[in-house]
């Protein structure tokens, strides 16, 4: 019976250690969203990825050992590709949002004639 009270013990202190990691590691974060690169894991984690994440979950991601803060150099590299790849997706869209106007024949002769007129 004492076994199971100093395990639920040691379970309590890891929690508030594992929080107060959390709570370190996220005060240190000054902007909203904060740039980490992942770690290969054992569920299939990739190494080396970028993402942008909030900061209480790049807090966690961090204290979890699943990802590291990228370099100022890395983020706004990051920045970078992630602006560029909205420009080309609105382009992209812009283009596809083409009008189109179909005018009847009958219309188009009148206009025409109005035009040379």
């Amino acid at each position: 019976m004492c076994s199971g009270l100093r395990n639920q013990t040691d379970a309590t202190m890891n929690l508030r250690s594992y929080y107060q990691k959390m709570r370190e590691v996220e005060a240190r974060f000054t902007h909203p969203f904060v740039v980490l690169v992942s770690h290969a894991t054992s569920d299939g984690g990739k190494e080396g990825l970028l993402t942008e994440v909030p900061k209480e979950l790049a807090a966690k991601m961090i204290a979890d050992g699943r990802a590291h803060a990228a370099s100022d150099d890395a983020a706004r590299e990051f920045h970078e590709k992630k602006a560029e790849a909205k420009r080309a997706a609105d382009s992209e869209a812009a283009a596809n949002r083409m009008q189109v106007t179909l005018v009847p024949t009958a219309e188009l002769m009148k206009a025409k004639r109005l035009t040379k007129e």
